[in-house]
């Protein structure tokens, strides 16, 4: 109890209840669109403490859709060999990343040895609702997560198990096929959040948009009730995902290009009436 986790952030919604579940605190470091929301080493070093055990890592991110760069990982990788932390690194988007390559955590010098992996079928095979992941780490460490699991969980389905090994063996050209698609809605939706004026950093991965609100003059909050009732067009405040997303929204590009189409021309009409 009182372990110390250090969680960049905006992330997950979940990342900070999970740590506190779980006994620790949760110490959230801020990132920025002029870092292209991705965390720096400097940033983590920062907020180390004598009580910090973990490093939790959430990219491709949710929900900025940024994408760590190799260069700045293996800074992180030296931070984390330095203090001995242990890094929980959460992989979900792995293989929906554009313009770029993912670098997998453990796959840098020194941290395999200490990093649990976690991956899972939702988001690459689009299984959301089969709720199917894996995770990945050194064998001490599974297996004391084997004995909370077994008495948390049991298992997943069998039959999504079924599916999900069928995902793996036949469903590569269809996970290609959806990135590409993926990639199409982002280039729409990005260039034209711009052009409205909600200025966007470009999302290297997943499958989000994170615009800055700022030309309104609204809050987050605020921005998102209101074009849900004016316009019928739902995102996210940015704030649910931490402090640093105040002043932004999650635009999801999940969907229709059709739709995406639509919505970006309510969002123009909303824009010019509240800008």
């Amino acid at each position: 109890p009182g372990d110390e986790v250090i969680v960049p952030e905006p992330c997950f919604v979940s990342y900070a209840p999970e740590v506190i579940f779980a006994g620790g605190v949760p110490v959230m470091v801020p990132t920025s669109a002029e870092n292209e929301w991705q965390v720096t080493a400097e940033a983590i070093e920062a907020a180390i403490t004598p009580r910090t055990k973990a490093l939790l890592l959430g990219y491709p991110n949710n929900p900025t859709g940024a994408v760590m760069t190799r260069e700045r990982l293996n800074e992180i990788a030296t931070v984390v060999k330095r203090h001995n932390l242990l890094v929980i690194s959460d992989e979900l988007y792995d293989r929906l990343v554009y313009d770029t390559q993912h670098v997998c955590f453990p796959s840098l010098p020194g941290m395999y040895s200490r990093t649990i992996l976690l991956m899972g079928f939702s988001k690459a095979y689009a299984m959301t609702g089969w709720r199917i992941g894996w995770a990945a780490a050194p064998a001490e460490i599974m297996e004391m997560m084997r004995r909370v699991h077994q008495y948390t969980i049991m298992c997943a389905p069998t039959v999504a198990q079924y599916a999900a090994l069928v995902a793996i063996k036949e469903g590569e050209p269809f996970v290609e096929e959806m990135r590409q698609e993926y990639d199409r809605r982002r280039r729409l939706i990005v260039g034209g959040l711009n052009e409205i004026g909600l200025t966007c950093v470009e999302p290297k991965g997943a499958f989000y948009a994170f615009p800055s609100i700022a030309v309104t003059g609204m809050d987050d909050n605020t921005f998102a009730e209101k074009l849900l009732q004016e316009e019928h067009v739902a995102v996210v405040p940015g704030s649910a995902f931490g402090p640093s997303g105040r002043g932004y929204v999650r635009c999801s590009y999940a969907t229709a290009y059709e739709k995406i189409e639509e919505a970006l021309e309510r969002m123009r009409r909303f824009v010019r009436r509240h800008g």
